[in-house]
């Protein structure tokens, strides 16, 4: 009874970091029930992580982005513009895929560095600087896509990441090997980091949870990425897509939570002017975050690019607005210096998950838009809601 009280409690005390992934299991049961298993079917499971990729990328670097009080309009279309880049130098120029996507990255961070430089150095809103960057790249991909309309990419190598998955190795009773090791690996990496994050705070004296609820924890975690690596390994195993999306997801939880520069980036979004005094150079913070984002939104241009084998006009569209949207799903405050990338990966999966859902459904497009507009507005809501009892 004690351990159920506790329970409820650290859900109630922690009700923003938890309310996400409730949200989440609500979603995947109502849905469900209502497809009469379709949505949780293997082949369902993982064509929706495919094509939440492209999107959970850019809300990774989102979310720092909103953390420390700004936001990026212009991720979109520079990622649509990137990727028809990236198509342009496959396909006419002749360049190795290897080369080609160090020099989208590349490109990808100059254009980030720029909006840093326009924020930090001259003062313009990010919101004008970046909705300015915008209205650019979108005029930019026009350009290099006017005269086909769409460049067909038919590099293997290239398209793979976005279509093609990790070798199996062999099968054991249908189930994919390399991805179930990929899955048992992830569960220790996972208990390892938390039994080394309660020894941390334990050492230091800090408040944690009873060894009862920290198991239970760590048995309920663990048998989630379980669950989603038997799904996955029953179909065509994880894809170049999820293990992408992944390894962003680790090296930005890591570079956000255990490095000074982590902890830099929360105290500029938790207040600038307090920040600055106490020696934080708030404008290389600044240059740092939306360099970091320029590169994340080329990384979703190759990721699209490659699902779709192709370059064409329109993409990028409405990336910018699923991007911010994911990260105030995932927990990211208006306020600033409130926000995490494992969040961000959760709210991408969350807006994918209703799109897929309702997909399956059959519903409108029109009540599509309205039902994720709702979700948006319900997230701002409860961070507002949530700001105000503390």
């Amino acid at each position: 009874m004690n351990t159920i009280n506790e329970a409820k409690n650290l859900i109630k005390d922690n009700i923003r970091d938890y309310g996400m992934y409730i949200a989440l299991v609500v979603i995947i049961l109502t849905f469900t029930i209502m497809t009469n298993g379709l949505f949780m079917s293997s082949r369902n499971i993982s064509n929706l992580l495919d094509s939440a990729g492209y999107i959970a990328v850019l809300a990774v670097g989102m979310t720092l982005v909103i953390v420390i009080r700004h936001i990026d309009l212009s991720v979109g279309y520079a990622a649509g513009f990137l990727g028809a880049i990236a198509a342009i130098l496959l396909t006419q120029a002749g360049v190795s895929v290897f080369v080609t996507i160090p020099i989208i990255l590349g490109l990808g961070i100059v254009i980030g560095l720029f909006n840093g430089l326009l924020v930090a150095s001259i003062g313009i809103p990010a919101f004008v600087a970046t909705l300015a960057g915008m209205l650019i790249f979108r005029g930019a991909l026009l350009q290099v896509t006017e005269k086909t309309g769409t460049i067909i990419i038919q590099d293997d190598k290239f398209n793979a990441i976005g279509n093609g998955y990790i070798p199996s190795l062999f099968q054991i009773n249908g189930l994919h090997f390399l991805s179930l090791i990929v899955g048992l690996l992830g569960i220790i990496v996972y208990i390892y980091s938390e039994i080394s994050n309660r020894k941390n705070k334990i050492k230091y004296q800090f408040e944690v949870v009873s060894k009862n609820i920290f198991i239970l924890k760590l048995l309920f975690m663990s048998a989630i990425i379980a669950y989603i690596t038997w799904i996955l390994a029953g179909y065509n195993g994880f894809s170049w897509t999820i293990i992408i999306m992944l390894l962003v997801v680790i090296v930005y939880h890591f570079l956000s939570t255990k490095t000074v520069l982590g902890r830099h980036i929360y105290a500029v979004g938790s207040n600038p002017e307090a920040a600055h005094l106490s020696g934080i150079n708030v404008k290389k913070i600044t240059y740092i975050v939306f360099g970091s984002m320029g590169m994340l939104a080329a990384l979703s241009g190759i990721l699209f690019t490659s699902r779709l084998q192709s370059a064409t006009t329109t993409a990028g569209t409405l990336f910018e607005l699923d991007a911010i949207a994911a990260a105030y799903v995932g927990g990211v405050s208006s306020a600033g210096g409130v926000g995490k990338v494992t969040g961000a990966i959760i709210g991408a999966i969350v807006m994918a998950s209703l799109t897929n859902g309702m997909n399956l459904l059959g519903v409108g497009i029109s009540y599509q838009y309205m039902i994720r507009g709702g979700v948006l507005a319900g997230a701002v809501i409860f961070d507002v809601m949530t700001r105000k009892k503390r």
